[in-house]
């Protein structure tokens, strides 16, 4: 039942989307970033780690805050083990980020483009305060995620099959996010082209202090060889680490604040050698769970694609009509998200 629900969904929202066109100090460990060493522990076990981390970042709330986030965990995956202390500034675990997702070209990709910039507000600002009435103690950063690059059905003069955005369109929603002094995820589907070469299209965006990253393994093709909405695409670890590397540069050049990196994931393959995943303490590393259905189908999907492979955080997507579709026909609510193991900082709403 899960691997159809997981066949259907990634072909549902492909087919949907074509239509629109250094060493470091760790929390409890040694210099290699990965989710998989050794226990995260209290600053103050480290004489040697509490003097060399950034006095700005409270390593001790930190810690407090990734064992809150576990949520009782007791199988030794989360918190997630020797992962670095971030730099000041840092949003995560410190807050909830809570984004709408979407391009301004398609309603039918998200909320993000349904509802005109006011309106969208209201209705995200609705879903902050359930937020915040539900967990007060991890306030909430809102924001939006907005497609950048999108998968596209048609080759295109590259036949790269995708459609970039303008950088007016790109302004445009930097301009919807000053209103409500929200952050900015720009996301990007690869289709046939490659991440090496999508990326620093970005750059001048990204050196903003507000902007921040997604990425989509569904539309991923060019191993699958194939143009989006055929199959589930895939990203490798070392993929994965370009961008996470371009992301460190630009914030250690730019002396910012970290990065958060959302990833996208709902079945197995689209992530492949997760163990190689490297951390660093200029990006927040997400694995969003961006599957689809009844809320038991949801929930086995994190727990067997997001729980089973800790990377450093997670996210949890929502949708408004996808979710409806079959029995009980509702959305999760945040207070059944609340009980995960560990619980989201990442929520999204499509």
């Amino acid at each position: 039942m899960t691997n159809k629900y997981i066949l259907f969904l990634g072909l549902a929202v492909g087919l949907a989307t074509v239509s629109c066109t250094d060493s470091t100090t760790k929390a409890g460990g040694n210099s290699k970033g990965s989710g998989n060493a050794a226990s995260v522990k209290d600053s103050s076990a480290s004489a040697d780690s509490a003097a060399t981390t950034t006095a700005a970042v409270d390593t001790g709330k930190y810690n407090q805050k990734l064992r809150e986030n576990a949520n009782g965990d007791t199988t030794g995956k989360w918190p997630v083990k020797n992962q670095p202390y971030p730099l000041p500034g840092a949003i995560l675990p410190f807050k909830r980020i809570v984004v709408y997702y979407g391009n301004m070209h398609s309603k039918k990709m998200g909320a993000l483009g349904e509802y005109a910039p006011k309106e969208m507000w209201r209705r995200l600002n609705a879903e902050v305060k359930h937020w915040e009435r539900v967990d007060p103690k991890t306030p909430v950063q809102k924001g939006i995620h907005y497609i950048a690059t999108v998968a596209s059905g048609t080759a295109g003069k590259d036949g790269a099959y995708v459609n970039r955005m303008p950088e007016k369109q790109i302004d445009s929603a930097l301009a919807i996010a000053k209103m409500e002094n929200a952050i900015l995820f720009l996301d990007i589907q690869i289709g046939l082209s490659t991440i090496q070469k999508e990326l620093p299209r970005f750059e001048k965006y990204l050196k903003m202090s507000h902007v921040h990253l997604g990425i989509d393994p569904e539309f991923a093709m060019r191993k699958k060889g194939v143009p989006p909405g055929r199959k589930i695409g895939t990203y490798d670890a070392e993929e994965i680490n370009y961008a996470t590397d371009y992301l460190a540069r630009i914030v250690r050049e730019n002396k910012l604040p970290p990065k958060v990196f959302v990833l996208h994931r709902f079945t197995q393959g689209m992530v492949t050698n997760y163990k190689n995943i490297k951390l660093h303490p200029e990006v927040q590393f997400v694995v969003h769970m961006d599957g689809w259905g009844e809320p038991e189908l949801k929930l086995g999907t994190y727990r067997n694609h997001i729980f089973k492979e800790p990377v450093q955080f997670t996210g949890f997507k929502l949708f408004y009509k996808n979710d409806l579709k079959k029995a009980p026909n509702r959305m999760m609510t945040p207070e059944e998200l609340m009980k995960l193991k560990p619980v989201p900082l990442y929520i999204q709403y499509q």
